[in-house]
Parts: structure tokens; sequence; C-alpha cells
């Protein structure tokens, strides 16, 4: 019975990102809604995202600097580093930090509103929820993951260069010689779709399990649990297919129209 539950708000889910999208197309954004709610995805999220950014990029140079020492391959330390923080670290660990900390605040906050009728009350008021709540919601999380992931990107970078210059002795040109070299302009392209893919994942998430809530206070709570871990997995998921397909022939094709 939970499992049927949990397939039927994963369609109603999709259903949202399908009817979002067709208002986006007419025109339709509460724009003041909007930039309230970039300012909390982006500017509310940017300190716990440059803190683990930080400590995932010094610690991966942590992982394998000495490996690739004992095989005299220091000069590829940046480039290793940087490949895998855009292609993957930046914007999973990204995704879900905001899934933990945006996406919960979604589900709760719109759940709240269903189980005290203040959903009720805007359609009385002939406002249409998924325009002044939904919509600016996830152009937010659309717009400012992929900022937050750069940001993340360039923050973990900084961390590893630290840790390489502090503990293994391997100079800053050194490191940003080999980001140069082996990071293209493909790998962060991927990286900001994959965001962008991933914030609209999370905010329909967060915000159809907020307007299907019920059982008052206990909904609420079981809403934002259930909404965190289906974003995760949603995340998970949808990253295999992602890179599967943007690093396959497809992205091959792609990466060397833009090279």
């Amino acid at each position: 019975m939970e499992i049927s539950r949990w397939l039927i708000k994963v369609v109603q889910a999709l259903l949202i990102l399908g009817k979002v999208v067709v208002l986006l197309l007419r025109g339709r954004l509460h724009r003041r809604n909007t930039i309230e709610q970039m300012a909390i995805v982006g500017t509310g999220s940017l300190t716990i995202t440059l803190i683990t950014a930080l400590f995932v990029g010094a610690v991966f140079t942590i992982q394998v600097a000495k490996e690739f020492i004992n095989f005299g391959a220091q000069q590829a330390i940046g480039g290793v580093l940087a490949i895998a923080i855009t292609r993957e670290l930046a914007p999973v660990l990204t995704a879900i930090i905001i899934a933990g900390r945006i996406g919960s605040a979604f589900a709760a906050e719109l759940g709240t509103m269903e189980v005290t009728e203040q959903i009720d009350a805007l359609y009385i008021l002939r406002t249409d929820p998924l325009d002044y709540l939904v919509t600016p919601r996830l152009v937010a999380c659309v717009l400012m993951i992929p900022l937050l992931t750069i940001v993340s990107l360039l923050t973990g970078l900084g961390g590893g260069m630290i840790i390489a210059q502090s503990l293994y002795g391997i100079s800053q040109n050194t490191f940003l010689d080999s980001v140069q070299r082996f990071l293209t302009t493909w790998d962060v392209i991927t990286s900001m779709i994959k965001a962008g893919i991933f914030g609209a994942l999370i905010a329909s998430i967060g915000t159809t399990w907020g307007l299907t809530t019920t059982g008052g206070a206990k909904g609420v709570g079981e809403s934002t649990t259930s909404a965190v871990v289906t974003s995760l997995l949603a995340i998970f998921s949808s990253n295999f297919f992602l890179s599967w397909i943007l690093f396959g022939e497809i992205g091959n094709t792609l990466s060397e129209g833009i090279g």
C-alpha cells in the first residue's frame, strides 16, 4: 500500500513538473515570489555549500595525491581532482545539500499550508497554487543550483590546491596547469546541466509531497521525510542516466561540436 501511494506521488510530481513547464511557456511567473525563493535557495545555502566543497576537495586530494606521487604522476593530481569534482562531486553533493535543506523546507511549508487549509483559501481567492507557490520554487532551484555548483567547483579546487601545496609540495602553477590540461568546456556544461535537472527534481518532489500532505502535524513530518528520501533517490538514479548520456556517444558528439 505504501509503495503504491509513493508511486502515485511520483507520477503526480511528474505531472506537476509538466504543468509548471506549460505555465512558464505561457509567461506565467510570479516574479516577487521567484526572487524571494532564489534568495532562499542560493544565498541561504551558500555557506554550507562552500564549507562542504572545501572539505570534499581537501579530502579527495589527500586520498589520491599520495598514490599519484608514488607512481610519479603528481603533475596530474589537479586535473584528476578537477574532473572528479566537475563531473560528479560538485553537482551531486550540491544537490544533496539542497535536497536536505530546501526540499525538506518546501515539503514542510506547503504541507503545513495544506493541512491548515491555506491552499483551499488560495483556490477561493482564484489563485492557482501551481502559479503562486510551485513555479517560483522550481524556477529558483533550476537557476540557483547550477550557480551553487560552479561556486562549489571553484571552492573544491581551492581546497585541493591548498592541501596539494601544503602537504605534498605541489606548486600552484603545476596544479593549475594540470587542471587546464584535463578540464574541458564540456565538463563544465555537463555539470550545470546535471545541476539544473537535479534542481527541477528536488523542487517538483518537495512541492508535490507538500501539496499532497494529509493527517495533520504527523502527516507534515512524514511528507517532509519522504520528500527528502525520494529526492535523494531521484538524484542518484538520474545521475546515472545523465552520466551515461552526457559522457556516452551523444555526449562525445556534442562535446566535439562545442570543442
